[in-house]
């Protein structure tokens, strides 16, 4: 069959005429609005295979006369992994191994959008990943940070890292994954994550962030290795006084302090606490003095300058049970002693006990019930205390997080008198109603004091 077209010249024309009506209106039109709203990007390609961290490189236009408002970067629906103020964006989004339909998105100022979709494959890579935080983002201090690494050396990664800024090294640990707290001032930080493999090689994945509130401090790092600074007391029920005729041996209650424990450890240099003996209800307590009378690290503090003015407090500590529901209780101390006052922040995981957190009444001598429960699982636990001296000189519990789940305490105290003079921490394991022994792994054991 003959097109009709083809066949009457005056359609034809209509035709031509009509299109050539058509041209002229979408010309003027784009001359009058400017150019049509389009996101473009250069990175990555639709379809492409990449390993993380992932470089999006886009920009935008709008025939908004107001102009384009924000771009961002959508990882699956309603998941904006990642915004920026103005037409245009370059950034490093750190995603895991998988299958992503993303979207990176225009908003003009106008109330309009436009959209284009990006679909990639995250392929598993030599790399640092970088979970938390976010590249670009906004933190308070302390800040988290939980990244792994991978490597093409066939020996693995052999430790990883965290740069604050160039040629400081914040913090490093052996094997393929970190998982720690950074105190930082309030300000931006160009910080790197950064992976050590066998081989010789390195990779590394820059994370901008900007600190807003809280921060700054000095920190103890691995505490848990500082052998000559903790001593070890027995607790005998029913004053619980630390007991001058006990040995570590027993028969009354058997305790060990072992350091430099490969496995299980997160450092490749934990130390291994345990508890046994005749007593039932004994308690095993180790104690460390950090700053002032006999400090393990250095800072006596003698003319008593130093002490008085830290305020903020933060005990952040990974342990690692196999049968944890034979303690009783696992429990971790803060303590300053300054001018004749004793602030003595006490926190009791009751485990046998009732499976909730604790915190040490000064005047009254005993233990306050929180209302938080506590339940560390058989493996690693992560534990974050955080505790102030406020300024009129009260006790104040701040959080408590255990494996993520931070529980707001705020409960304030009173001081008590003492002779004492310095700043300590306590850590400590109590025994249940047979004695069972039982055995914990100390690893990243940091305090930090500001």
């Amino acid at each position: 069959m003959q097109d009709s077209a083809a066949c009457n010249p005056k359609q034809f024309e209509t035709g031509v005429f009509m299109r050539s009506k058509w041209f002229l209106f979408a010309f003027f039109v784009t001359l009058a609005t400017g150019a049509a709203a389009d996101v473009s990007v250069q990175t990555p390609a639709n379809g492409a295979q990449v390993s993380s961290p992932v470089q999006y490189v886009a920009s935008s236009s709008t025939n908004c006369s107001g102009g384009v408002a924000a771009m961002g970067i959508y990882t699956a629906p309603y998941v904006l992994a990642y915004k920026v103020q103005g037409n245009s964006l370059n950034t490093q989004l750190n995603l895991s191994p998988g299958n992503y339909d993303t979207v990176v998105q225009e908003w003009d100022n106008c109330g309009g959008s436009t959209k284009t979709p990006v679909a990639i494959t995250v392929v598993q890579g030599a790399g640092v990943y970088v979970s938390s935080p976010s590249n670009n983002g906004q933190v308070s201090s302390p800040v988290h940070y939980v990244a792994t690494a991978t490597t093409n050396c066939d020996l693995g990664v052999a430790a990883m890292g965290i740069y604050t800024a160039p040629n400081q090294l914040a913090y490093k640990i052996n094997g393929a994954s970190l998982n720690t707290y950074l105190n930082l001032n309030s300000g931006n930080y160009n910080t790197v994550v950064q992976e050590w493999d066998n081989c010789g090689g390195a990779a590394k994945t820059p994370i901008n962030i900007t600190v807003s509130g809280g921060g700054g401090g000095n920190t103890f790092y691995n505490l848990q290795e500082d052998t000559p600074g903790w001593t070890g007391y027995a607790l005998l029920p029913p004053g619980y006084g630390i007991c001058s005729y006990c040995k570590s041996s027993g028969p009354y209650v058997t305790w060990s302090w072992t350091p430099g424990i490969s496995n299980p450890s997160k450092s490749g240099d934990a130390t291994e606490t345990t508890i046994g003996g005749d007593t039932d209800y004994s308690d095993v307590l180790w104690n460390n003095h950090l700053i002032g009378d006999f400090s393990s690290q250095g800072l006596p503090d003698t003319g008593h300058t130093l002490v008085p003015t830290f305020h903020n407090f933060t005990y952040d500590a990974w342990f690692y049970a196999s049968n944890v529901e034979l303690a009783q209780a696992v429990e971790f101390d803060i303590n300053q002693f300054e001018d004749g006052k004793s602030f003595i922040w006490g926190h009791e995981c009751r485990v046998a006990g009732g499976h909730e957190w604790d915190t040490w009444n000064n005047p009254g001598q005993y233990w306050v019930p929180s209302g938080h429960s506590c339940n560390p699982v058989n493996g690693w636990n992560h534990l974050v205390i955080q505790v102030q001296r406020t300024s009129d000189d009260q006790l104040l519990f701040q959080t408590i997080t255990l494996n993520g789940q931070q529980n707001p305490v705020n409960r304030y105290d009173s001081p008590t008198s003492t002779n004492w003079y310095g700043i300590t921490i306590n850590y400590q394991l109590d025994g249940d109603y047979k004695q069972d022994p039982y055995t914990i792994y100390l690893d990243e054991l940091n305090f930090t004091y500001q």
